[in-house]
């Protein structure tokens, strides 16, 4: 199958999980399912791209992208459905619902579609990194396999230290500042855009022969933007100054917001 055409039905596809995350997020009241949706989506639909596809040269490339974009989407798949299963609202669409008002649900509907878009972009980034046409694997696979491996054990960390400072009594209306925490305020989605930074890895070619390889930027710089500055950082900053006030500003005044740094005593 052409990239053209499994890249048309991979964003159609995208567009009909996002519009069944929308459902279930209206039939149950739990916006977390739009996540849910999302990460599995992107596993998915990357992984059965690379796989129908005839542009995959290397095989060990195609399995050593499969694995990793596999490894990714069950790990934070599965912690968000968790999360959902528990009834946990995510507090970034609550909010977005309460500003939105009557138009809420037309809104969250197109806001959702966004995100396929953003998706499809993610698995074009995915697939160009699995189809470089070096045969064997080099230096930059291998550190590309790190820096995801990295990723997935500095996600999963930040999610267990706050879980486990959550689930302390005594830490109840108190700001995490321990572990990860303690060097960025934003730990978890530091190490979720991390690992989009492995796929640029994997398809650069110093050569000069896999020139379109460098598209694969597209996946790091988006997370970046998206994580940052859009649904990530910014809704999370507002739900924790509301629910913390001064407690939250002194949070933000000694740890820095993104990447990770020794604090400001």
């Amino acid at each position: 199958m052409t990239a053209l055409v499994i890249l048309i039905i991979a964003a159609v596809a995208f567009c009909v999980v996002m519009a069944l995350a929308f459902l279930v997020q209206r039939g149950t009241g739990n916006n977390g399912w739009a996540d849910t949706f999302w990460s599995f989506g992107v596993g998915v639909i990357g992984i059965v791209s690379i796989l129908v596809s005839n542009d995959m040269v290397s095989s060990s490339r195609k399995w050593l992208v499969v694995v990793l974009l596999a490894l990714w989407s069950l790990r934070l798949g599965g912690y968000i459905l968790l999360r959902t299963l528990s009834h946990d609202d995510d507090p970034r669409y609550a909010r977005l619902r309460k500003e939105w008002g009557s138009s809420a649900n037309s809104r969250m509907f197109f806001f959702l579609q966004s995100q396929a878009f953003a998706g499809v972009l993610l698995v074009i980034s995915v697939y160009i990194a699995a189809a470089r046409p070096d045969i064997e694997l080099e230096f930059p696979d291998y550190l590309g396999a790190l820096v995801m491996i990295v990723a997935l054990a500095g996600e999963a960390i930040a999610d267990w230290q706050l879980k486990q400072f959550s689930r302390n009594p005594a830490n109840r209306g108190k700001i995490c500042d321990t572990g990860l925490w303690r060097w960025s305020r934003h730990p978890n989605y530091f190490f979720e855009w991390l690992g989009w930074v492995s796929y640029v890895l994997i398809a650069a070619d110093f050569d000069g022969d896999y020139n379109h390889g460098w598209l694969t930027l597209v996946a790091p710089v988006l997370m970046y933007v998206l994580l940052r500055h859009v649904s990530g950082v910014p809704p999370l900053e507002e739900h924790m100054l509301a629910s913390r006030g001064q407690a939250f500003r002194d949070y933000q005044r000694r740890t820095s917001i993104f990447f990770p740094s020794p604090p400001k005593e």
